[in-house]
C-alpha cells in the first residue's frame, strides 16, 4: 500500500502548494507512481486548483472525482449533525480506493475556510493519523519575526506530539529573505524532537494573481484572447477615473487598469502606453458595465498583431469590479511555467529533500520516466554550471525557457540580437530575464576579432575579412564564433531558424572531433518507462556503410554520457542472414565495422525494428543476439526513414523527443525544430550544458 505524505497549514496562505509540489515533484522524478489527494475541497464544477495542478502536470488519471474525500459543504453537514465519523469514513475510504495504485501518496490539508484555525488544524491531524500518513506540517512565516516563527513551529510540534502524529519534516515558509538563517538556526535550536526544519523564502510572485486568474475570478470575457497576455501578473489595481494624461501620470508596471467601457479616450491611451518604450509595461485592461463595444478600440487591437494589452469586459460596475479582482490571490496553475519553475526553484534550493528519502524508504528505481530524465538533465547541469548562448534573443519561448533555465539556476545565459528589442520582447511577455547577458551582434566589440579569426578559419575557402565582418552581423556566426573562442560553452539555436542555418556555421567553424568521419545527431525518445536513442534523423540523408558506422558509434557515445547503456540496433527491413540487396548488405557491412572499431559494444545488425524493440519478436528472429528485443540506441539506415519514425512515434506515442542532439563537434551546438515548445528549449540547453561538462 501506497506511503502517505500529508502537508498541512496552522493557518491560511502557509504556501502547501510550493511544498506540495516540490514533494511529488521529488518523488516522481525518482520514478515513482505518486498519487494525490485532498481530503476536502470546495463544491463546484470547476475543479480543486492543486489536484488540477497535480493530475496535469503529473499525468494522473483525469478522473477528478478520485483525488478528494468530501466537498465543505458535506463536511459541514455530517459535522452539524454530529455526524463526525462519517464524514472520516468516507475520506478514508476514497483515499483507500486509489491507494493500491500508487507508491506514494501527497494528501494536502485543508485551507481555513470558515472553521476556528486551532480545531482545524487538530482536525487535519485527525485525518493524517486515520490515513496513516507522515506529516509535513508548514508554518505561514509572512509578517513574523523569527521569535514568533520559532515559537509558532514549537506549539505546531507539541500539538502533533500530543496527537501522536509522526512527523517527517518541518517548513516555515514565506520567510522574509534576509531571516532565513537566522529561522534556520533558532528552530534546529529549539527542536527538542530532532525533526528536519526547512525554511523557504517569501516569494511575492506565487500569490500574484495573473490577468487571466481575475478574469476566471469575475466571469470577464476577454476582447483579445491570447495565452501570453492571460498569464502577466498583476502587482497593482488602477481606477483611471480621471481624464487622460493624468491617468498616464499613476501608470505601473505590471498594473491592471479598470475603466467604464465608454472611456474610449483612457483605453486608446493605455493601448498605446502599453505598446511604447517610454512607460510601464500594463498587465491588462478592465472595461467596465454593460455598454456597448467602442468599434474604434477594436480595430486598434486589431491593428496591433499579438503584442498587444489584453482586455477584459464585465457588466458589473467599476467599483463592484475592482473589489472582487482586488481579492484574487495569484495560485500556480499548470499553463503557468514561470510559477512552476520558480517554486520548484525554492524547494531545490531550500529543502534537500533527499535527506527524507531514508524515512521514507525511497528506493531507487530502475525506470526512467520522461519526468525523470528531464530532471536528471537539469541536476546535471546544476552541477557545473557552463553558460549557453541562445542566439534567437527575441523569440518568445526562448525568453520563457531563458526565465525558466535563470530561475532554476541551471545555466549561464546570453541572449544575442538588439538589446531594446529582447528587454521590449521579454516585458510583453511578462517575463523577467534579469541575470542574462544581451550581445548585440551589430554594434559588438567582439565583432572585428571574430571576423579576424573566421578568416583564418575560412581563408583556404577564400573567405575576405569584408565577408567575414558580414557573417559576424548573423545571430548564428556570432555565436558559433562565441563557442569557438571559449566566450560559450554551447549554443542552442533553430527556434527561428532552419537546421542548415544552425548548423553550417558550426561544420565551418568548430568542426569535428579528430578521428570523427562526420557529424550527426540522436533524438532522445523518453518512452514511457524508458529512454532510447534514435540516430541519426536530422542530419545525413544516404549515409555510406562507413559514415553509418561512425553515427552508430557517435550515438552510443551521447547514450552514454546520458546515462543510457549502448545496446545498438542496426535497423534495416530485414533480420540477421535472410534479407539480401544493396540496402541490407550496407547496414551489414556498417555492423561489422562498427564490430571492428568497438569491440566492446553490444552491437547487432541488419534487424528489424520491432526485433530490436520487443523482447518475443526479437528472440524469434534473432534468438542468439544479445541486442535484439533489449536496443537502447536505433540506427536507421537514412534520414527519410528516420525521420519520419521519430515523427511517427513522438505524435502517436505521446513521447517526449528531445533533441536533436548533435554530436560529433568539437564543441556542442544544438538544433531545435522551429515547432519546439518551451520545455523543448529548457530540455536542449541543458543536453548542451552536460556535453560542455564531458
Amino acid at each position: 500500500m501506497a506511503q502517505g505524505i500529508y502537508i498541512a497549514g496552522a493557518e491560511a496562505c502557509s504556501g502547501k502548494s510550493v511544498v506540495a509540489l516540490g514533494v511529488v515533484e521529488h518523488l516522481a522524478a525518482r520514478g515513482h507512481r505518486v498519487g494525490f489527494f485532498r481530503p476536502i475541497v470546495r463544491a463546484g464544477a470547476a475543479p480543486d486548483n492543486l489536484i488540477h495542478l497535480i493530475a496535469t502536470r503529473y499525468g494522473l488519471d483525469p478522473d477528478y472525482d478520485r483525488y478528494w474525500g468530501v466537498t465543505h459543504e458535506t463536511m459541514r453537514r455530517l459535522v452539524s449533525d454530529g455526524d463526525i465519523d462519517e464524514m472520516h469514513s468516507r475520506i478514508i475510504s476514497k483515499y483507500r480506493a486509489i491507494q493500491g495504485d500508487y507508491e506514494y501518496i501527497v494528501c494536502v490539508g485543508t485551507d481555513y475556510t470558515g472553521v476556528a484555525a486551532p480545531l482545524e488544524f487538530d482536525f487535519n491531524a485527525d485525518i493524517a493519523n486515520n490515513l496513516n500518513c507522515l506529516v509535513l506540517p508548514v508554518v505561514n512565516a509572512a509578517g513574523k519575526n523569527p521569535a514568533q516563527i520559532t515559537a509558532a513551529v514549537g506549539v505546531m510540534l507539541e500539538s502533533l506530539e500530543t496527537q501522536n502524529c509522526d512527523v517527517l519534516a518541518i517548513v516555515a515558509n514565506r520567510t522574509n529573505a534576509g531571516q532565513l538563517q537566522t529561522v534556520r538556526d533558532a528552530m534546529n535550536d529549539s527542536n527538542s524532537v530532532a525533526v528536519l526544519a526547512y525554511v523557504l523564502p517569501e516569494e511575492p510572485l506565487l500569490s500574484k494573481p495573473t490577468v487571466g486568474e481575475i478574469a476566471d475570478a469575475l466571469d470577464a470575457e476577454p476582447v483579445n484572447p491570447n495565452r501570453e497576455g492571460l498569464i502577466r501578473k498583476v502587482d497593482s489595481i488602477i481606477i483611471a477615473a480621471m481624464q487622460l494624461p493624468n491617468v498616464m501620470d499613476h501608470i505601473e508596471d505590471d498594473c491592471l487598469i479598470i475603466t467604464p467601457r465608454d472611456r474610449a479616450e483612457v483605453a486608446i491611451g493605455v493601448i498605446l502606453a502599453d505598446a511604447a518604450t517610454t512607460y510601464p509595461r500594463v498587465s491588462g485592461l478592465l472595461l467596465t458595465g454593460d455598454l456597448p463595444p467602442v468599434p474604434q478600440v477594436h480595430r486598434l487591437l486589431d491593428g496591433l498583431g499579438k503584442r498587444r494589452v489584453p482586455i477584459l469586459v464585465v457588466k458589473t460596475d467599476t467599483f463592484t469590479a475592482a473589489m472582487r479582482a482586488a481579492a484574487v490571490v495569484g495560485t500556480i496553475k499548470p499553463e503557468n511555467e514561470r510559477k512552476i519553475a520558480i517554486a520548484l526553484s525554492l524547494t531545490e534550493t531550500h529543502m534537500p529533500l533527499a535527506e527524507l528519502d531514508d524515512r521514507l524508504a525511497v528506493p531507487q528505481s530502475d525506470r526512467m520516466t520522461p519526468l525523470m530524465f528531464q530532471y536528471e538533465l537539469l541536476h546535471r547541469a546544476q552541477a557545473d554550471r557552463k553558460r549557453i548562448v541562445l542566439p534567437e534573443g527575441t523569440d518568445p519561448r526562448i525568453l520563457r525557457a531563458t526565465e525558466i533555465l535563470i530561475l532554476r539556476d541551471v545555466v549561464d545565459i546570453t541572449l544575442l540580437g538588439d538589446e531594446e528589442e529582447i528587454l521590449s520582447a521579454a516585458g510583453a511577455l511578462g517575463v523577467s530575464i534579469e541575470g542574462a547577458d544581451i550581445i548585440d551582434p551589430l554594434n559588438s566589440p567582439l565583432r572585428e576579432g571574430f571576423a579576424q579569426r573566421y578568416v583564418e578559419l575560412r581563408k583556404h575557402k577564400g573567405v575576405v575579412p569584408d565577408a567575414a565582418r558580414d557573417a559576424m552581423t548573423d545571430v548564428s556566426y556570432f555565436g558559433t564564433m562565441m563557442v569557438q573562442e571559449g566566450l560559450a560553452d554551447g549554443m542552442v539555436s533553430g527556434a527561428a531558424h532552419t537546421t542548415a542555418h544552425t548548423i553550417r556555421p558550426a561544420f565551418q567553424i568548430i568542426r569535428t572531433k579528430p578521428g570523427c568521419v562526420l557529424a550527426s545527431s540522436v533524438f532522445l525518445m523518453c518512452l514511457e518507462d524508458r529512454v532510447v536513442a534514435y540516430g541519426d534523423c536530422a542530419i545525413n540523408p544516404n549515409p555510406t556503410a562507413e559514415q553509418l558506422a561512425h553515427i552508430a558509434l557517435s550515438s552510443a557515445e551521447t547514450a552514454r554520457m546520458f546515462g543510457i547503456e549502448p545496446r545498438v540496433a542496426m535497423l534495416s527491413y530485414s533480420s540477421g542472414k535472410s534479407g539480401k540487396g544493396e540496402d541490407v548488405d550496407r547496414v551489414r557491412q556498417a555492423t561489422e565495422k562498427v564490430r571492428e572499431l568497438a569491440p566492446d559494444l553490444k552491437v547487432d545488425g541488419p534487424m528489424q525494428y520491432d526485433a530490436a524493440a520487443d523482447l518475443g519478436v526479437g528472440a524469434a528472429k534473432m534468438p542468439d543476439s544479445e541486442v535484439a528485443g533489449r536496443a537502447t540506441v536505433f540506427i536507421f539506415p537514412d534520414l527519410n526513414t528516420g525521420n519520419n519514425t521519430y515523427k511517427a512515434v513522438q505524435r502517436t506515442a505521446d513521447v517526449v523527443a528531445i533533441g536533436p542532439v548533435m554530436q560529433g563537434l568539437n564543441k556542442p551546438v544544438n538544433d531545435l525544430s522551429r515547432g519546439c515548445t518551451v520545455p523543448d528549449v529548457v530540455n536542449t540547453v541543458a543536453i548542451t550544458a552536460i556535453q560542455a561538462q564531458s
